[in-house]
């Protein structure tokens, strides 16, 4: 049997430190610390990685601090879309949706389609379908929406009517929240949902859905979830570079993952994270931008949450 450890982020680029209210800093980390919790709760029953970042990624959807569910980002005609994917590294298995608009919990339905083992992706009205036939449950758009996405929306709009929307933070911009899981049965598995970037153009599809980019998983090696600019993720293939230099070239994964988004990404002056997990549990998670919603679970039973540089230890 192996030990399980599981990791989570919930996007890079947090914002300054003054950009919430400590009471907001405090409840962003316990929704952390909650996702891991359910994910960790599925490990040491002897569940499946798969199960374990699904149970992680419905709370971080449920959470309102997040760009994924409830929260989640507003394109520019003030709509939501939004992508998620899920895959084992069993069998290669995996599931994607993108552009849903009803679905609560997006990753429910990437996890559905995976199981009935048919497309591996679906879209739209088309995606909205599957999920409704599979019985899960459907919501308006305006479930999706808070207070700070429609802030976000406004500002970016302002932004791109002054010519200064180079100068928008990551936090303003995306955000996206994943997972990645070790089980006892050495088995790894990923996970990621999001709403995409603030103002997006409508239809635009990132990394998170697509299998290879936003997320990755293969036995013996690692599993990967990424957050930050997806159209940079999409042309590198993030979650697959990371692996491949893990198998390939013998590296580590905090190396493997540590160059991709330190050096391969940073480059383009753009925002990148990933969290990364490999086959004895192995945990990390490199950021080039402020800060990233992050935390994890090692095999030692240690659960630890982060914003910014600092991490913070907390009781199971």
């Amino acid at each position: 049997m192996t030990e399980p450890a599981i990791a989570i982020h919930a996007g890079c680029g947090v914002m300054p430190r003054t950009g919430l209210s400590e009471a907001d800093w405090e409840a962003a980390r316990q929704d952390l610390a909650a996702a891991l919790r359910a994910g960790w709760q599925v490990l040491k029953g002897g569940g499946s990685a798969l199960d374990a970042v699904e149970a992680a990624v419905v709370v971080m959807e449920d959470s309102p601090h997040f760009n994924a569910g409830h929260g989640a980002a507003l394109n520019t005609a003030a709509e939501h879309e939004l992508d998620a994917s899920i895959m084992g590294g069993g069998d290669l298995a995996a599931g994607a949706v993108t552009l849903l608009r009803h679905v609560r919990n997006p990753i429910r339905a990437a996890r559905a389609l995976l199981e009935a083992g048919g497309p591996v992706m679906l879209g739209g009205a088309a995606a909205d379908a599957f999920a409704k036939e599979a019985g899960l449950e459907m919501v308006d758009q305006a479930y999706f929406t808070t207070e700070r996405r429609v802030e976000a929306l406004v500002s970016l709009k302002q932004r791109a009517q002054d010519g200064t929307i180079r100068s928008a933070s990551e936090a303003e911009k995306h955000g996206t929240v994943g997972a990645v899981a070790l089980d006892v049965n050495g088995h790894l598995a990923a996970a990621t949902s999001t709403g995409g970037y603030n103002n997006k153009p409508a239809g635009r599809i990132g990394d998170s859905p697509l299998i290879g980019a936003g997320t990755y998983a293969r036995d013996g090696v690692c599993a990967v979830s990424g957050t930050g600019a997806g159209e940079f993720f999409i042309r590198h293939v993030v979650g697959h570079e990371i692996s491949s230099r893990v198998a390939y070239l013998n590296e580590k994964i905090a190396e493997a993952a540590g160059h991709v988004v330190l050096t391969d990404l940073a480059r383009y002056g753009i925002g990148a994270g990933v969290v990364a997990i490999d086959a004895v549990g192995n945990v990390t998670a490199p950021y080039n931008t402020e800060g990233m919603f992050r935390g994890w679970i090692t095999p030692d039973g240690h659960l630890s949450v982060g914003t910014h540089a600092d991490i913070i230890s907390l009781p199971l």
